[in-house]
Formats: structure tokens, sequence, C-alpha cells
């Protein structure tokens, strides 16, 4: 038996891949709004509005990604401004396709210890994104920033997960993506914090992880290996 009573992981880039939803979601802008761009310039397009993307990331008015790629790139029809939230309520959440290897884990993981999600973000969206994948079938408890009143890194957050799941720090993991909201976060709970890096980036923070991993099949090795530790 683990050592471990639960594990926390973060939402977006960790249990959903956000970058490929941005994609998604760019095509079907692309389809709204434009008419016969070339391939060659797609690309440009993409990565411009990826930048605008990332700048807002952690904001929950998306007005201005797509305000400012229409200023960069003007379309034909162009989505009125009051009314661009709306387009990306309604279409975003449902971009996010779920990675049944990364639910095979987390199954496993569920058949010995308690298993939650938190995440920073609106109520509305957050929950869309749960909702159309499924996750909320595969989790003991879900808590969303914006439904809690306090987000990642607070430590509130993570000792809410705590209290729900009635365990204790020491014997918790969190994993998620992020250095500052989730690391830090969760070691600022006393919680053993794993950084999900899949795209294996320096780190150049003072920050020290429990753990890192760029796969969840090694988020599984490592939780077989503390179950033989704590067996020995």
């Amino acid at each position: 038996m683990s050592s471990y009573k639960a594990i926390l992981f973060d939402l977006d880039d960790t249990l959903l891949d956000r970058d490929n939803a941005v994609d998604k979601l760019f095509f079907i802008m692309l389809e709204k709004c434009y008419e016969d761009i070339d391939d060659s310039i797609k690309r440009g397009m993409l990565q411009k509005f990826k930048e605008y993307d990332k700048r807002s990331y952690g904001q929950k008015d998306k007005t201005k990604v797509l305000a400012s790629f229409f200023d960069a790139y003007p379309p034909k029809y162009r989505i009125p401004h009051n009314d661009i939230l709306a387009f990306w309520n309604n279409h975003f959440p449902y971009c996010f396709a779920v990675n049944q290897d990364r639910i095979n884990i987390v199954n496993k993981i569920k058949s010995q210890v308690k298993v939650a999600i938190i995440t920073n973000g609106t109520v509305h969206r957050q929950k869309a994104k749960i909702m159309s994948t499924n996750l909320h079938n595969y989790f003991d408890t879900i808590i969303i920033s914006d439904e809690v009143g306090f987000s990642k890194p607070d430590k509130r957050i993570f000792e809410l997960a705590l209290n729900k799941l009635n365990v204790q720090p020491e014997d918790t993991l969190f994993v998620g993506d992020d250095l500052e909201r989730d690391i830090s976060g969760c070691q600022n709970a006393n919680i053993k914090g794993v950084w999900f890096n899949p795209r294996r980036i320096n780190n150049a923070t003072e920050i020290k992880p429990f753990a890192e991993i760029d796969s969840f099949e090694q988020l599984l090795n490592h939780f077989t290996y503390v179950n033989k530790g704590s067996a020995s």
C-alpha cells in the first residue's frame, strides 16, 4: 500500500493539452472570420494567435486576444467586440480532448489513493472542459479557483483540497506544469510537488520540485517506486 493517500492534479497543460485546444480554436475562428488564406500565411497567423493567447493566460476576459489578432490581421467577418468573450466561452472549452493514456494512469493511481483536480480559471470554462472530456467521472473532488475565491499559488486552495479529501500534506503529492503556481504553491501548503515538464524546459527558477517527470508513465513509475520503498 502506498505511503501516499492522495494525488492532486492541475488541469490545463497537465491533464489536458491546452496547446492543441488553442490550435483548434484558431481554425474555428479562421473558418468563421477569414476566407482563402494561404497555408504559409496561416502558419504565421497561428503563431501570432498563440502569442496573444499566451499574454492573456490566466485572465478571465479573453476579448483582448481576438481584438489584438483582428488588428494585426483584419478579417473579412469581424466578430463584434462585445461578442468576442462569448465566442471564446462557447467554443474553447470544447476544443479540448482527453489523453486516454493519462487517464489510464490516473485510474491505476485511483485504485490505491484519492485523486483530485485543482485548477485556476472561470467556473464556466473550466467546468465545460471537465464535463466535455468526462474528467468529472474520474476524480474524487474538483476545485476551481473562481468558485472558491482563491487561486494557485495561494496555499488555501491546496488546503481546501486536503480538507475535502481528509488527508494530510505529508500524505499528498501535487502534479502540475507551472513551477510558480503549481509547484511553489503546493509547497507553500507543505505538499510535495511533481513538476510535469513534457517539453523538458530548463528550470531557471529557484523553485525545487520534489520530482520532475516528462510523461505520466514516469509518474506511475515514481508512484510505484514510492510504494516499493514504503514496503521495505
